[in-house]
């Protein structure tokens, strides 16, 4: 039996149709595992460790931390709640509510606040803003007990448990920070000490608990990625109260016992150690207690005028140990300090946190809390006033609960910009780059030193004013012909801005080549009082970009380079 031609030519149609359908599905098959393949390499973390002075992960590359800390979230701390010394620390500040809730209301309004103060919205829009790892402070309390009979608790943990798993989906890291150590390592409020006492010192018992803890969350937490690292004990000993001098001698030796502890549960996790002083005196440290260790101290500038403190102290220790150095807390000042700090830190290779991410009614963190209707009348209180009705205090904590939701901050590009060392900012000229003479700037008398903020520098630092008040002041650079300063930092993408120089000629008549990226731009300035020049706008490019200021002739005194 003959078959039809057409049929024939059906048949095999039908059959090539289908190869090539099944061709074009194993391709894409393969395209999409490609891709898995290439997402699940380009985002998967994998466990971090130190190597000389650099933290790499297990594909040998270099891994810079830049966060945020978690304050206030598992230890609350009065002063970002505006209260006085009556609710200086997470027991006293609970001792107040349950006063003017109740019992129950205050056990939900803490179920509530933990809920709302750090949730996957803050995790997600960590990550948004560019940073790659958070730092949650621990408060032993709500992982354990206290008294005769020490219980271990769920809350911590699974509070624990929830951060991980959003850091997990953002690609985060997170540092365990054992902010409140059980007894307390400080004596002070940071770490709800009970008695005012370093009672994790003056008794044994506590150690003992500091140990269990740890390893319970070393077993926990063994063989997952997300955790950068355990900070082992916070700001432990300042010496200002006399707890250094009387217990010093103790604190290596505890950190000893914590790391023995730890490695027979966990091998991987990198340990991070602090100096006594709030994290800051290294003397007792002459060789690394771990093969897989870093170093913390912390960078507050509260110099009054705003100085940039050097970091010698701790670069030369860095060379002695040959570990990584990392800031476990800077922040708690104001966009000058900020930037000036990040590009310090970057170009000595030592990563960040930044402390915190949100507190009440602030402009110089990335979100700040909107006080409830009647707070004032809670701080108060708290300062030995007069205690408001139930039905009141219920109210206030009520709105409270709703308004340290993230949506419902205020947001603060500018302080976020800042740390980022990120346009659109304002960038104050005294925080040209930290590179040194030749490369981010030059000046022809090098002997000389700035008596103003950048003190190690030969760059004439002017301080023009100070707010006691705020406690910000403002400064300007002089420079003479032939000295110039660059300034660098980074743009999100390819756009075009505007930029506005504040200067002006110390001698009535100066010129001026302001060079982006290359591109040269010269201005006459004969103005001698401050002025805002505009420059037009220019394109920036996504990534790095550099200004410079170059004077050409005459003497300029320069305030700032916006960029917007």
């Amino acid at each position: 039996m003959f078959l039809n031609n057409k049929f024939v030519v059906f048949v095999c149609d039908f059959f090539v149709l289908n190869s090539i359908i099944y061709k074009m599905k194993f391709i894409k098959i393969v395209f999409v595992f490609l891709l898995l393949t290439t997402v699940s390499t380009v985002w998967s973390q994998s466990f971090l460790h130190s190597e000389g002075k650099n933290i790499i992960n297990e594909s040998s590359n270099k891994i810079f931390l830049k966060g945020v800390g978690l304050g206030n979230w598992m230890l609350p701390e009065g002063y970002m709640w505006k209260f006085g010394m009556g609710g200086d620390r997470p027991r006293k500040i609970e001792k107040i509510i349950s006063e003017l809730i109740g019992v129950k209301a205050s056990t939900d309004f803490w179920q509530s606040y933990r809920a709302n103060y750090i949730n996957e919205s803050d995790i997600s829009r960590i990550a948004e803003l560019g940073y790659n790892s958070v730092r949650p402070a621990l408060n032993s309390r709500l992982f354990i007990t206290e008294g005769k009979d020490n219980e271990f608790l769920d809350e911590g943990f699974l509070l624990l448990d929830q951060l991980i798993q959003w850091c997990k989906k953002y690609n985060l890291y997170v540092i365990i920070d054992m902010h409140g150590a059980p007894g307390g390592q400080t004596g002070a409020n940071i770490d709800d000490s009970p008695n005012d006492i370093p009672e994790l010192f003056t008794k044994i018992k506590n150690q003992d608990l500091l140990e269990e803890l740890w390893v319970k969350i070393a077993r926990r937490y063994k063989d997952e990625p997300v955790v950068a690292g355990y900070d082992l004990l916070n700001e432990p000993l300042p010496e200002g109260t006399g707890a250094a001098e009387k217990y010093k001698d103790l604190l290596v030796p505890l950190y000893k016992r914590l790391i023995k502890a730890i490695r027979k549960v966990d091998q991987k996790h990198m340990l991070i150690i602090e100096g006594y002083n709030w994290a800051n005196n290294w003397s007792l440290f002459d060789a690394p207690m771990d093969k897989n260790i870093s170093y913390q101290f912390h960078y507050y500038c509260w110099d009054r005028p705003d100085k940039l403190k050097n970091i010698n102290y701790f670069l030369k220790n860095q060379d002695k140990l040959n570990v990584p150095v990392w800031v476990g807390e800077t922040g708690e000042k104001g966009n000058t300090i900020y930037f000036g700090t990040s590009q310090y830190f970057r170009e000595n290779n030592i990563g960040w946190s930044f402390w915190p991410w949100k507190k009440m009614d602030t402009q110089n963190t990335p979100y700040s809390i909107l006080p409830p209707n009647g707070w004032d009348k809670i701080i108060a209180y708290t300062k030995g006033g007069e205690k408001p009705a139930v039905e009141e205090a219920k109210r206030i904590f009520a709105e409270f609960k709703e308004n340290i939701k993230l949506k419902n901050c205020i947001y603060y590009p500018d302080v976020v910009n800042a740390m980022m060392c990120r346009i659109p900012l304002k960038i104050e000229a005294e925080n040209y780059g930290h590179n040194g003479l030749n490369i981010s700037y030059f000046v022809n008398d090098t002997i000389f030193k700035s008596k103003n903020y950048r003190t190690e520098e030969p760059v004439p630092v002017q301080l023009l004013s100070f707010n006691k008040q705020h406690l910000s002041s403002e400064q300007s650079i002089k420079l003479k012909d032939n000295e110039w300063t660059k300034y660098n930092f980074e743009s999100s993408e390819n756009v075009s801005y505007t930029v506005i120089l504040k200067l002006k000629a110390l001698n009535g008549k100066a010129k001026i080549e302001v060079k982006l990226n290359g591109k040269p731009l010269e201005i006459n300035v004969d103005d001698p009082n401050w002025i805002e020049q505009n420059l037009g706008r220019h394109i920036f490019i996504k990534g790095a970009n550099e200004l410079q200021l170059f004077v050409k002739s005459g003497q300029l005194e320069i305030d700032w380079i916006n960029i917007y």
